[in-house]
């Protein structure tokens, strides 16, 4: 069972509901999407799932029916006695928390190499970048992510050198991690609609960082560098590396940040930074 767009509004209204602008909230209400969600997010009998922001809880329908022990994160209390109606008879635990303050260690417990996490979520424009930079930064016990997205974000998260998109959250996700765009969502499997498309991020976390460097002082580069993008990185650097570094490191003082991979970025903060 899933939920219908029909469902979805007699939900809001038996609730006394209306979705939240300030919360970025567009609810999910297609059967095919959630399902073709649950299958490339790759969970079955067994798995841990942990779901932020399951609304009113029709993704988190779709992740039980793979037989995964799912825990749904929602931030927003007046959502909670519906998506307790939805799902717990289901046996989903429902946790209440703001998913970039919340103590993941008490929710999740100790990573398990046997028994790693997987995130599953429909995120919203506004917390998806920095959500998914913490989780990667200080949450090990998620081994993998497949988050639904704004399709500019999606781009931005899984984006490689070179690609107009790439940009600062992508060299840090792939200081962590490998990172894909898996598939694409229409605004209209959601209610309300939003105005653009989504797309399906696919995020494997890496055993150890993909380069032995400092993550301060490379993000510190990364910054800098991205901070005035159109600037040959001789400028742009200006006082963080000098001539001698950039040759040391093999990069050329001339490129420009979108130009550099991870690899790039860790021997400048190696010689600089």
């Amino acid at each position: 069972m899933t939920l219908s767009p029909r469902q979805v509004r007699d939900l809001l209204d038996a609730h006394g509901l209306s979705p939240s602008r300030a919360l970025g909230q567009n609810f999910v209400a297609d059967a095919n999407t959630v399902r073709r969600i649950a299958r490339l997010a790759e969970v079955g009998p067994g798995d841990r799932v942990v779901e932020i922001g399951p609304g009113l809880g029709s993704l988190t329908l779709a992740l039980a029916e793979t037989g995964a022990d799912v825990t749904a994160v929602e931030l927003d209390r007046h959502l909670l006695p519906a998506l307790s109606e939805v799902v717990e008879p289901h046996g989903v635990r429902i946790v209440h928390g703001d998913a970039l303050r919340l103590d993941w260690d008490d929710v999740l417990g100790p990573p398990d190499p046997a028994r790693p996490w997987v995130l599953v979520a429909n995120l919203p424009y506004n917390v998806a970048t920095p959500l998914v930079l913490d989780l990667l930064a200080g949450v090990p016990a998620i081994a993998r992510m497949l988050v639904m997205v704004q399709r500019e974000v999606g781009e931005r998260l899984a984006a490689r050198p070179g690609d107009k998109a790439y940009g600062i959250p992508s060299v840090k996700v792939a200081y962590r991690a490998d990172a894909e765009v898996v598939g694409r969502v229409p605004p209209t499997v959601f209610v309300p609609a939003p105005r653009v498309d989504s797309a399906l991020v696919r995020i494997t976390r890496l055993p150890t960082p993909r380069v032995d460097a400092d993550p301060a002082r490379l993000f510190r580069l990364v910054e800098a560098g991205f901070g005035q993008r159109r600037k040959m990185l001789r400028r742009s650097l200006a006082g963080l590396v000098d001539a001698s570094g950039f040759e040391r490191a093999g990069v050329r003082p001339e490129a420009r940040a979108e130009e550099l991979t991870v690899e790039d970025w860790a021997r400048l903060a190696e010689v600089g930074g």
